[in-house]
């Protein structure tokens, strides 16, 4: 009784079969339950020789027709999530077995920097067609923006429409959910001084179209001052010992009067010495003299270890 095709549960599982106990005993192989592979035989020698290991390899158990893998690219989406708008117009929140922040992906079917996508279908009511809308996931841990928004900041003015300044852009990992919340409507200015992060961000911008990528010093604002118009809100993460003072020359020379400011403070950056808090007094001391009107100041723990958002107002004066 050598190999018997037993039929169940997917594939062949071999028969138990051989000699009995003085001779060979066969082999258990055949194929595994669901088709993953090769079970490989206990086979070998049986009590009256040496008993033989229990074959090569184990096999894949391909879960029930299809192999396990990791979980993909798109985070699942469908009934089970629910999105709901945030209290920042422009800014979503995912519920589903864990909440999660998320933009509107302005390039339904690409992943910037390869984040997870939530993909929600949408039923209109009449012909009861179904369309789906894309939502990209934004980690707080890589962008302090994000970090900012869920430690409870009450305003970024940051929303659809709005004309962004965004200066130390990186790579374009938050300047991707900024053109998101912005949307079609709206523009952002992302500078950067890096050459090797700019050619990022000038991949990102060919297909995010609101985008303006300025390879150039924010120190030195008037070498782009014939490609930024007139801004809503400036967004600052540039890490440098006098970043008040480069907030400021650009608030200057493009933020209207009553625009926002929105600074993301690294101490580490400015003074490695002083202690956190002290560095962020200083730094609000430094906003005022720029004519910025502190509003609120937070900061980023959870996420950012001695940093610090803070958000402030452009006024005409500082009476």
């Amino acid at each position: 009784m050598a190999f018997t095709p037993r039929g169940g549960r997917g594939g062949d599982r071999g028969g138990r079969g051989g000699f009995s106990r003085g001779g060979d005993r066969g082999g258990r192989g055949g194929f595994s339950r669901g088709g993953g592979g090769d079970r490989g035989g206990r086979g070998g020698f049986s009590r009256g020789g040496g008993r033989g290991g229990r074959g090569d390899s184990r096999g894949g158990r391909g879960g029930r027709g299809a192999p396990r893998g990791g979980r993909g690219g798109g985070a699942k989406g469908g009934a089970k999530t629910i999105v709901e708008p945030h209290r920042h117009a422009g800014i979503f929140v995912a519920r589903g077995k864990e909440d999660m922040l998320v933009t509107k992906n302005l390039c339904p079917g690409e992943s910037v920097y390869g984040e997870k996508r939530i993909s929600v279908e949408n039923s209109s009511g009449a012909d009861d067609s179904v369309s789906k809308t894309e939502y990209r996931v934004w980690n707080p841990f890589r962008s302090k923006l994000a970090a900012g928004v869920l430690g409870g900041l009450d305003e970024i003015f940051i929303k659809p429409g709005a004309k962004v300044l965004y200066l130390g852009a990186a790579s374009g990992t938050s300047v991707s959910h900024v053109a998101d919340i912005v949307g079609p409507t709206g523009t952002v200015f992302a500078v950067e001084f890096s050459h090797r992060s700019g050619r990022d961000l000038i991949n990102m911008a060919t297909h995010r179209t609101n985008v303006i990528p300025i390879i150039e010093d924010a120190r030195h604002p008037l070498k782009y001052r014939m490609l930024v118009s007139m801004v809503d809100v400036i967004f600052a993460d540039v890490a440098q010992p006098d970043q008040a003072r480069i907030v400021g020359l650009n608030a200057h020379l493009f933020l209207k009067v009553g625009g926002g400011v929105v600074v993301s403070i690294k101490a580490n950056c400015i003074d490695s010495t002083a202690a956190p808090e002290a560095v962020f007094a200083r730094e609000v001391t430094k906003l005022r003299e720029e004519r910025i009107k502190p509003l609120e100041q937070l900061t980023l723990e959870p996420f950012e270890r001695d940093h610090a958002m803070v958000v402030g107002r452009y006024v005409r004066s500082t009476t």
